[in-house]
């Protein structure tokens, strides 16, 4: 007989499992940066000249890319480790042009003379005095510059006692310390502010005309020149501090001073014999740059005006949180920046040798091949300086919070990026 199938036994019930609740997936990267950047420009008062802190982050970006680009350290055909400076504007003339777009100390001055002029009326306004206000100043400059001493002589100790050539420490110490003449220039007028609120522009653009019309013109002596180290950034200084009155507010001033700027230094240079390059070129007899000449100044006049003409483009481009918050961040880094871009390339082209001589790094920049070697290098720098923002760049932030604390208690950090000089 054939089996009569059975009915399956019902299955048992299975238990009911208790459901967790689901962890949310965490934001992608850019999505917490935006919302960073949201809340950043959500926290920064209405009041803020945002167009300020946008033209001092492009003065320190064109002064970094600008050494980056035309500094280099050349180690000769089988030697041991002996570096000298080299410049490719010294064998390739025609590069100059990348001097004028990188060399924009001009405007860091026009902000620096700006924000200076508006910060000490500000605190006489808040009944600080002169000393405080000066020493908040000077200490928020200089403090950052201790770290980068201490470790350039231990540095250089250590170079020294390991059999290194002197000549290539010499050269490395000079170049790391090379932007310490532009914090003294600048703590020099700072100090000098309440005695340059009112002068005008045109007074040490007369002295540097009459400086240069004595060395080139009558044979004086070179040395005169260092006359217009000060005298020359005081034109972009002074000019800060009349914007602070409201003298350049209009349109009209910024073109003029392009204009008229672009104008006097194309005749100095082609009708004058001024230097093409609006920097210093090693072997080269005249320099525009060391000690300033009046081509450097007019230059600078240029600049200034550009930078006029920009605010209101700046200002309207500010308001997007990204943008905003790089600017921001550039600000709140300026000086760890200013002070480690040269320690960043030394850094990278001491560790590149140990791959050999590289091309754009260690070899002679007299072809355009270089360049684009070296282009192709900046994003090393860049990551060299990182390295140094994240280990020195608490020296800057903390007597930024000190200032800030003194002049406006419970003031949040996050939302007043510095941009005075």
């Amino acid at each position: 007989m054939l089996d009569t199938p059975r009915p399956a036994a019902p299955a048992a019930p299975r238990p009911a499992r208790s459901r967790r609740p689901r962890t949310p997936p965490l934001p992608s990267l850019p999505a917490r940066v935006g919302a960073a950047a949201r809340r950043l420009h959500a926290a920064t008062p209405p009041e803020r000249d945002r167009a300020v802190d946008a033209l001092r982050a492009w003065a320190i970006l064109g002064v970094v890319l600008g050494h980056w680009l035309v500094t280099a350290l050349v180690v000769p055909d089988g030697s041991r480790p002996v570096l000298h400076t080299a410049s490719p504007l010294q064998y390739l003339p025609g590069l100059a042009p990348i001097s004028w777009v990188f060399q924009t100390l001009a405007v860091f001055f026009l902000v620096s003379g700006h924000v200076t002029t508006r910060g000490r009326l500000s605190a006489q306004a808040r009944g600080v005095g002169y000393g405080p206000w000066l020493r908040r100043r000077l200490s928020r400059l200089f403090r950052p510059v201790a770290a980068v001493l201490v470790l350039w002589a231990v540095v250089a100790v250590a170079l020294l006692l390991g059999g290194a050539d002197p000549g290539t420490v010499r050269t490395l110490v000079k170049l790391a310390l090379s932007p310490l003449w532009f914090l003294l220039v600048l703590a020099a007028l700072t100090a000098a502010t309440p005695l340059l609120t009112r002068l005008h522009p045109v007074w040490p653009l007369a002295v540097v005309l009459h400086v240069d019309l004595l060395r080139f013109g009558f044979g004086a002596p070179g040395r005169l020149g260092w006359i217009n180290l000060p005298a020359g950034w005081l034109v972009p200084f002074t000019l800060g501090a009349a914007w602070t009155r409201g003298e350049l507010c209009g349109r009209r001033a910024g073109w003029a001073l392009l204009a008229g700027g672009a104008a006097a230094t194309a005749g100095l240079v082609v009708l004058a014999g001024y230097p093409a390059s609006m920097v210093g070129v090693p072997g080269a007899t005249v320099s525009n740059l060391n000690p300033p000449t009046l081509a450097a100044v007019t230059f600078g006049l240029a600049q200034c005006g550009l930078a006029l003409l920009l605010r209101e483009p700046l200002r309207r481009a500010m308001r997007r949180p990204l943008a905003w918050a790089a600017v921001a961040l550039a600000n709140l880094s300026a000086m760890t920046v200013f002070l480690w871009h040269q320690t960043a390339l030394m850094a990278t082209t001491a560790t590149g040798l140990l791959a050999g001589r590289l091309p754009g790094l260690h070899t002679l920049p007299d072809r355009p091949g270089w360049l684009a070697a070296r282009l192709a290098w900046l994003p090393v720098f860049a990551l060299a300086l990182t390295v140094c923002w994240a280990a020195f760049h608490g020296w800057e932030r903390t007597a930024g919070r000190r200032e800030r604390r003194a002049a406006h208690p419970g003031a949040d950090d996050a939302s007043h990026p510095r941009v005075d000089g």
